[in-house]
């Protein structure tokens, strides 16, 4: 247990809405934990996804299913209330949509409320930083702790990707095709 405290102290910390560069990448965080975590633990760590399987399944940590639950729960409450909101079908064969919990059809349509898609994004990934932290263990040098840590790597490294001007033209496309108004 002595190399995960050494592991966890060399992590530092970060905001998803700094400008600066991270100040450590997924690469050398996968490889950190490859020396003090057991091989199960650096798999889960190595498979890390900010987007859930289609289907729940146990991954043998309970912040990583939590988070799949969470993340999956918030898509298809998005993908419901977007339906809604463009006047189309929900399709919802295996009814996931009453799994949703009220808080998160309460945030989806927070979002879906936003004028700018970035504006959107940075609510959604406002909220999802803030469930992962209510979803932290008690005992911050578990492998619980560096599974959350990843997810917020990941999901810090991709907030860093967002460009504003790509970002509306190409959700600009994506709206025209849906409407069938461009080929």
């Amino acid at each position: 247990m002595g190399g995960q405290y050494y592991l966890v102290s060399q992590l530092p910390a970060f905001s998803i809405n700094q400008s600066a560069p991270l100040p450590v990448t997924e690469e050398y965080f996968i490889d950190l934990c490859s020396r003090f975590m057991d091989k199960k633990a650096v798999k889960a760590i190595q498979n890390l996804s900010l987007e859930p399987p289609r289907q729940s399944e146990k991954t043998g940590y309970d912040v990583l299913d939590k988070w799949y639950d969470y993340e999956r729960s918030l898509r298809i409450a998005l993908s419901y209330l977007r339906s809604q909101k463009m006047k189309k079908d929900f399709i919802d064969p295996t009814n996931l949509l009453s799994k949703v919990s009220s808080d998160i059809m309460q945030t989806a349509r927070t979002a879906i409320n936003f004028e700018s898609p970035l504006e959107a994004e940075d609510y959604l990934n406002q909220e999802r930083i803030n469930y992962l932290s209510n979803v932290l263990p008690f005992d911050n040098f578990s492998d619980e702790a560096v599974i959350a840590y990843g997810l917020k790597l990941k999901l810090a490294n991709r907030v860093k990707k967002f460009n504003e001007e790509a970002g509306i033209a190409s959700y600009r496309k994506i709206y025209d095709r849906i409407l069938g108004e461009s080929t």
